[in-house]
């Protein structure tokens, strides 16, 4: 990966590969799931612990291969005793293999009576992959060849091994005692397994993948952009078979997390990340990004940036709004174009329409907050807050200096700083008397352009003086 970050952990839909591969593990219900870590496990182990607090985790100290790691996974299991039942191996850097597909490899290792179950697949190039031999009256696997090894018969198979097993516990931790190091790595093949266990007379068999893209391994960063164009798709075909509308997939981009109800819309170029959820018939976009959002039904959310905002039922955001976190708007509130706020609560019905900075506040119901306000929430050292009631109206180029409180049905004049809290139903004017300096052109600015401006229109008909 050519990477600061444990190629485990980068991440694609929302999830860290290897927290792909914990989800899908969860799906079968196991009784424990231990995962093998060696290279930077200081930093997968507690990546493993915050995404899977129950997962055990083993460390394999030396890398000695892929049998040698299972063997540390069983010690962490206890003595070989206590494995009865069905161990399956999966890969950390298999995103793509769901919950589905391990739940039919264990049905097949369980009712074929296998004593190891291989999860293969069909793909259209198997160069390069180990090919599955089978014997064919019983379809037992006789063999895995790798391409370098394979015969030219054997390089026409398109079943490929994916490196998954299914095994039954008590025979795989005997079995890997006998594993040997004489090859050319010096290492422990986990493959090697299915040799020692059909020479003693085992059953070894395959289960099929329904889809040969999810056994795909993640060894850059350009086989990870194709993975996450894989799930995005298989997310968003979720999402449109469940009554949600995808303008276009292509420029859509959802975290596996995200959730929607039926008749929810998402028009081009959107991200919905997190814990987003898009309520029932909600429109999002275009050219949205969503985090960990909440969208009511019935509301419309354009051209917006927001992170942990809740936009309440028939609300209006954007276009071009930024929601930072905290922020909460009511049934059929608006926030409008060129609108950032933060640790805002504004009530039903209330709107902040243009230009606007809405800041460590909360607004009543049915309030309008005039164009180019800011809430002055920040002294330098601490935030405070303003709270504006409800039926009020502000006027435009208002400026609330915290912590200051506007009672309900107020109204504030254009170009007011409000330092001072206003009781309901005032008028609050806190501004400078205006005060025109006739002739100052003329004599600050002879002959400018202004000038001569104010010149020409003093001899126009009717004009003062």
């Amino acid at each position: 990966m050519k990477s600061a970050t444990p190629k485990v952990l980068h991440e694609l839909c929302g999830r860290s590969l290897v927290g792909h591969v914990l989800a899908a593990a969860r799906e079968l219900r196991p009784e424990r799931l231990v995962v093998v870590v060696g290279h930077e496990r200081e930093k997968v182990a507690a990546h493993v612990n915050e995404v899977d607090p129950e997962a055990r985790t083993a460390v394999q100290a030396e890398q000695n291969g892929t049998g040698h790691a299972v063997r540390m996974g069983l010690e962490g299991l206890g003595p070989a005793g206590s494995l009865d039942g069905t161990v399956i191996v999966v890969c950390g850097d298999t995103p793509l293999l769901t919950g589905e597909t391990l739940a039919d490899l264990a049905a097949t290792h369980s009712g074929d009576g296998n004593a190891v179950t291989v999860l293969t697949a069909e793909v259209p190039d198997a160069t390069g992959y180990g090919r599955i031999v089978r014997d064919e009256a019983s379809g037992a696997v006789t063999a895995i060849v790798e391409h370098k090894d394979a015969s030219e018969a054997q390089r026409a198979i398109r079943e490929i091994n994916s490196g998954v097993f299914a095994f039954d516990g008590r025979l795989l931790a005997d079995a890997l005692k006998k594993v040997r190091t004489d090859n050319s790595q010096g290492e422990e093949y986990l493959t090697d397994v299915l040799g020692i266990l059909r020479e003693a007379g085992h059953r070894v068999g395959a289960s099929v993948a329904r889809d040969h893209r999810e056994i795909a391994g993640i060894n850059n960063r350009v086989q990870l952009a194709e993975a996450r164009r894989i799930l995005n798709d298989r997310l968003l075909r979720q999402a449109m078979l469940d009554g949600v509308t995808i303008v276009d997939p292509s420029s859509t981009f959802v975290d596996v997390t995200v959730t929607f109800e039926r008749d929810a819309m998402v028009l081009p170029g959107t991200q919905l990340h997190g814990s987003t959820r898009i309520g029932e018939g909600a429109v999002v976009g275009p050219n949205t990004r969503l985090t960990d959002t909440s969208v009511g039904a019935g509301a419309r959310v354009d051209n917006t940036v927001a992170d942990g905002a809740e936009v309440g039922p028939e609300a209006s955001v954007g276009p071009f709004a930024y929601l930072r976190p905290g922020t909460r708007l009511g049934l059929k509130a608006k926030v409008g174009t060129y609108v950032e706020t933060k640790k805002a609560v504004i009530g039903e019905g209330s709107k902040v329409p243009h230009l606007s900075y809405v800041g460590d506040a909360v607004i009543g119901d049915h309030t309008n907050i005039g164009a180019a306000s800011v809430f002055v929430n920040y002294d330098g050292e601490s935030k405070h807050t303003s709270t504006i009631g409800s039926h009020c109206r502000t006027g435009a180029d208002n400026m609330f200096v915290a912590p200051v409180t506007v009672g309900d049905g107020v109204y504030t004049a254009a170009g007011s700083v409000i330092t001072k809290d206003v009781p309901s139903g005032s008028l609050a004017v806190a501004r400078g008397q205006q005060r025109n300096i006739e002739g100052w052109v003329a004599r600050k600015r002879p002959g400018s352009a202004a000038a001569r401006a104010a010149e020409e229109a003093s001899r126009e008909p009717g004009a003062e003086g």
